[in-house]
C-alpha cells in the first residue's frame, strides 16, 4: 500500500517539476553551456562560428580596453561598496529607533530601490548638469564651483557611484533592519544597567550580532557591482574619453556594437570567474569576522 502512494506521490511530483526544469533547462542550462562553447569561437553573427580555441582568452589578455574596464570597474566597487553598507547601516539604526512616522521614512528611503535604473539615470543627469543642475546650484551657495561631473573624467564615476549608493541604499537599510530586529532586546537592558553608553553598545552588541546579515549585504553588493551597466550606459554610455567603461559595458559593446560574439562570451567568462574567485574568498574568510552566536 505504502508503495503504491509512493509511486502515485512520485507521479505528482514529477508531474509539477517538469514545467520548472523544461524552463530551467531552456532559458538557464541550455545558454550557459552555449556561452562557454562561444568563448572559444568567433562568431560575427553574419558567418558561421569558427573555432579558435584558447583564441579569445589570449587576446583578452591582451586587450588594453578591457583591462582598463576591469580597473574602472573596482574603482567603483571601492567607492561604492563602503559609501552603499555605511550609509545602509546609518539609515537602519535611526530608522530602528522609536520615532515619530517611522514607517513613511522607510518607505521614502525604499521608493529609489522600486524605481527603474532608466528613470534614477536621468534624474541624476539633471541633478548633475554642469550649468543648471541642483548640486552645483548648492555647492555656488558654498562659494565653490562645481565640476562638470558627468563631462568630467576625474569625477565622472563619482557621479555614478552617488546615483548608484542613493537608488540602492536603502535596499541595503532593510536587510539591515531585518538583522537588527533579532538582536535580543535584553542584551541592551543588561549593558544599560551595567553603565554601558549607546556607543559602547553598538561596538559590543549590535555590530557583533549584525555581522552575519553585514556578510550577506556586503557579498550581494559586491556581486551587484561588478555587474554594474546600466547607469554607466544611460549617464555616460561609457565616457567622457572611456573614464567609466566598466567590464558589463565592454561585454556589451562587444556582441551588439562589434558583433563580437565570441570574444563577448569570453570576457563574461572572465566575469564570472572574478566574481566566484571573489565571493569564494569571501566565505573562507567569514569566520574572522562573522559572529554566528
Amino acid at each position: 500500500m505504502n508503495s503504491v502512494k509512493r509511486k502515485g506521490d512520485l507521479k505528482y511530483l514529477i508531474f509539477f517539476l517538469t514545467p520548472s526544469l523544461i524552463f530551467l533547462f531552456l532559458f538557464q542550462i541550455l545558454p550557459i553551456t552555449y556561452s562557454l562553447m562561444l568563448s572559444f569561437m568567433r562568431w560575427n553573427i553574419r558567418t558561421p562560428a569558427v573555432w579558435i580555441g584558447l583564441g579569445n582568452y589570449t587576446n583578452l589578455f591582451h586587450d588594453k580596453e578591457f583591462w582598463l574596464s576591469v580597473w574602472h570597474t573596482f574603482q567603483y566597487i571601492l567607492m561604492y561598496v563602503p559609501l552603499v553598507i555605511i550609509g545602509g547601516m546609518i539609515l537602519a539604526l535611526l530608522v530602528n529607533k522609536k520615532i515619530k512616522f517611522q514607517n513613511f521614512f522607510k518607505v521614502s528611503f525604499f521608493i529609489p530601490v522600486i524605481s527603474s535604473w532608466v528613470a534614477v539615470s536621468l534624474i541624476w543627469k539633471g541633478l548633475l548638469n554642469p550649468k543648471y543642475g541642483f548640486i552645483n546650484q548648492i555647492l555656488s551657495w558654498f562659494g565653490i564651483k562645481g565640476p562638470a561631473w558627468l563631462f568630467d573624467p576625474g569625477w565622472a564615476m563619482t557621479a555614478i557611484v552617488f546615483a548608484s549608493v542613493w537608488k540602492d541604499v536603502g535596499f541595503i537599510m532593510v536587510i539591515l533592519l531585518g538583522g537588527l530586529s533579532n538582536i535580543p532586546k535584553h542584551l541592551y537592558e543588561a549593558s544599560v544597567i551595567d553603565g554601558a553608553t549607546p556607543w559602547k553598545q553598538f561596538w559590543r552588541i549590535t555590530l557583533p550580532l549584525l555581522t552575519p546579515t553585514l556578510f550577506f549585504a556586503l557579498m550581494i553588493t559586491l556581486i551587484n557591482s561588478f555587474q554594474i551597466f546600466d547607469q554607466v550606459w544611460i549617464m555616460t554610455n561609457g565616457g567622457p574619453a572611456g573614464a567609466t567603461s566598466v567590464i558589463v559595458e565592454r561585454i556589451y559593446r562587444n556582441a551588439f556594437s562589434y558583433s563580437k560574439m565570441g570574444y563577448a562570451a569570453a570576457m563574461s567568462w572572465f566575469l564570472f570567474a572574478l566574481i566566484f574567485g571573489i565571493s569564494f574568498l569571501q566565505n573562507r574568510y567569514q569566520k574572522k569576522w562573522v559572529f554566528y552566536s
